[in-house]
């Protein structure tokens, strides 16, 4: 297997794993601001809310990634660059799942807490804001690190429309060298790095967590 074309286009690979980081990034974060407002309208007492979060979320989550990106890119009545609708497919993805991860942690809160902020005299939308909802985040940061790594290795589907990705970039390597094979090993090592090293990060931020609930 020859890889001496890296010499020459190793700034190809360098560049698409910093749009892949980026991407995912941004979609993490557009995706959590979007899981938060689900997942308060899914456990909300308000029943049209919580049937537009809960059919929002079962459609996403039960269709296709690339079904919903090409209906972004392709199926709105007005143009979105790749980028823009890359990040805007992967975030409404994310928010779907993420918001199942946020319900579920506020769900883990002790509910004596609530009761405890309501008997101090806070309305609930601040015992939500001030003492349900971190208190959720400590519990679901490993999980959203995870969404974050899934992230990472689905944003290569957004390559179909044209993104600069990891995934877009070594097949423009591809094509410029005529090697089918040695770019996608250089793609998939740089993958495995990517989500090997935030693996380790994660582990190693919930065991200072678990130290820090313990007081160590």
């Amino acid at each position: 297997m020859d890889f001496s074309f890296l010499s020459k286009y190793y700034m190809f690979f360098l560049i698409g794993v910093r749009n892949t980081i980026l991407l995912a990034a941004f979609s993490v974060f557009f995706g959590t601001i979007l899981g938060v407002f689900l997942a308060l309208m899914k456990i909300c007492k308000n029943k049209f809310l919580k049937s537009i979060a809960s059919a929002y979320i079962e459609f996403i989550r039960g269709t296709p990634l690339l079904v919903q990106l090409l209906i972004i890119y392709f199926g709105l009545p007005f143009n979105i660059p790749e980028i823009p609708a890359g990040v805007i497919a992967l975030s409404l993805n994310s928010g779907a799942y993420i918001a199942e991860i946020i319900r579920a942690g506020i769900e883990a809160v002790d509910y004596g807490q609530m009761e405890a902020a309501r008997s101090l005299g806070m309305p609930y939308s601040m015992a939500m804001k001030y003492i349900i909802i971190p208190q959720a985040f400590k519990n679901i940061l490993p999980a959203l690190g995870n969404e974050f790594i899934t992230i990472i290795k689905e944003s290569a589907i957004v390559s179909v429309i044209g993104v600069p990705e990891l995934m877009y970039n070594a097949d423009t390597v591809r094509g410029n060298t005529f090697r089918a094979f040695a770019p996608l090993i250089i793609a998939a090592m740089l993958y495995f790095v990517l989500t090997f090293t935030l693996s380790k990060v994660l582990r190693m931020a919930e065991r200072r967590l678990k130290a820090s609930d313990q007081g160590v």
